[in-house]
């Protein structure tokens, strides 16, 4: 680490969790004390899924197209057909 707190991820590591120039890293202590570090924009949409999980069924949803319309309707007021 150095002297302004700035790490040096090794190149294996920062391949493994898919890093380039500017990706941000997310430091979460678990339940036993160990720290993880994970790439944060993975671990926002892995969050996002289990936000959503079910939200399809709760709207009626069950492909791409309905999906679709769905946003379209919230959207663009437009009805689902």
């Amino acid at each position: 680490m150095s002297v302004n707190g700035q790490l040096t991820v090794p190149v294996a590591i920062r391949r493994k969790l898919g890093l380039r120039e500017g990706s941000r890293l997310l430091f979460v202590e678990s339940a036993d004390g160990d720290v993880i570090i994970a790439n944060a924009a993975t671990a926002a949409i892995v969050q996002a899924q289990k936000a959503f999980s079910g939200a399809a069924r709760d709207f009626g949803v069950s492909n791409a197209d309905e999906v679709q319309a769905l946003v379209d309707e919230v959207r663009y007021g437009k009805e689902r057909t």
